[in-house]
């Protein structure tokens, strides 16, 4: 037999590297992204708006740090528009929350997030090529039962004591003088929406929110694909997904800044700013930088058909746990055995995409 017909056994060590790292990285991910809200878990965030531009800048600041410590690669603005598909996503949640609820609305954009993200790349859609494993059933199962966990949580039921203490629910930029004639009034476009219309409206926003995030990978695994071609204007671009980060979370940084500018227009330059939140928001946007820079790192060591499935449907399970351990909003020996029960799907779909790597 040829030589070359033999694997050598550095190759068999490397790839067994890569998938030791990339699982480790994926686990990594996991944890954190179930865990990145439970700083301002207590806290009120209002509208939303000013949470998240403080939580986009602490990802930004990451970005920073982890482009100077890869000594600055070359930056692509194409990586840009998936932060900025990202950040778009983003700013439904709010909206969603108050028409459909958290459960419904995690469930359909949690389930649409993994089933965007990893079809994409396995049949090769929006200009990228398509993914090969190894065993592709083991992987459609895989994918399968993580989108049958989300739907388990559906029906765990949570009880959220509310957070009504006036130095958390008081904006800090409130004109007291003129609050007669200026006074922004809490209701928005929801509250003028009939029950039927707000979960119609509310589980679209959710489906559309769900796509845009499993969408924003795309445009870095579009610039990996094409760098093969010497004929592309990405020829020789970089095959490690780190290096795409800054442009990245530069895209979600200023999409969430240009968002934050017009909604303090339309509230007529008195937006809603709550100061308690802001250290929280820092370190849940620190929590949720290093959470994605270990998916850019699972994506590159084991390909986003394998990586979404797992990351997508993990951190649902982590924060349940939370609910349970910390904040006592979990209880009941049916919401205990339906916690059991989702964990042993996403355990087991989590295995299927690994076998189907290997």
């Amino acid at each position: 037999m040829e030589d070359w017909m033999i694997p050598s056994n550095h190759s068999v060590n490397n790839n067994s590297s890569n998938l030791a790292l990339g699982f480790t990285s994926s686990v990594v991910s996991v944890i954190l992204f179930g865990s990145n809200f439970v700083p301002v878990k207590k806290l009120d965030t209002g509208d939303g708006m000013f949470f998240q531009w403080i939580l986009c800048a602490s990802i930004w600041i990451v970005s920073l740090v982890v482009n100077l410590i890869l000594r600055c690669p070359k930056f692509w603005p194409l990586a840009m528009v998936g932060g900025c598909v990202w950040a778009t996503g983003n700013i439904t949640v709010v909206p969603i929350v108050k028409t459909v609820g958290l459960g419904l609305g995690l469930l359909l954009w949690a389930s649409t997030n993994l089933l965007t993200g990893w079809a994409s790349s396995r049949f090769g859609m929006f200009g990228i090529d398509p993914e090969v494993v190894e065993r592709p059933y083991l992987n459609y199962a895989g994918a399968g039962l993580s989108a049958l966990s989300a739907i388990i949580f559906l029906f765990v039921k949570t009880e959220v004591k509310s957070v009504t203490s006036e130095s958390e629910t008081t904006p800090l930029l409130r004109n007291s003088i003129n609050s007669q004639e200026h006074a922004v009034t809490d209701a928005s476009w929801v509250d003028k929406l009939s029950p039927l219309q707000r979960r119609i409206i509310g589980s679209v926003m959710a489906i559309v929110a769900g796509v845009l995030y499993g969408s924003c990978f795309i445009p870095v695994l579009y610039i990996k694909d094409h760098s093969k071609n010497n004929e592309s204007i990405y020829a020789g671009a970089s095959q490690f997904d780190l290096d795409y980060v800054f442009a990245h979370y530069s895209g979600i940084f200023i999409t969430s800044t240009v968002y934050f500018l017009i909604y303090c227009a339309a509230m007529r330059n008195r937006p809603k700013v709550y100061p308690e939140a802001i250290l929280p928001g820092f370190i849940s946007g620190f929590l949720w930088a290093i959470a994605n820079c270990c998916w850019f790192l699972a994506n590159n060591y084991l390909s986003a058909v394998v990586s979404f499935p797992i990351i997508t449907a993990g951190p649902g399970l982590v924060a349940a746990m939370w609910g349970v351990l910390v904040f006592k909003e979990i209880r009941g020996l049916r919401n205990y055995l339906l916690l059991v029960l989702a964990f042993c799907i996403v355990l087991s779909g989590s295995l299927l995409t690994a076998f189907s790597k290997t």
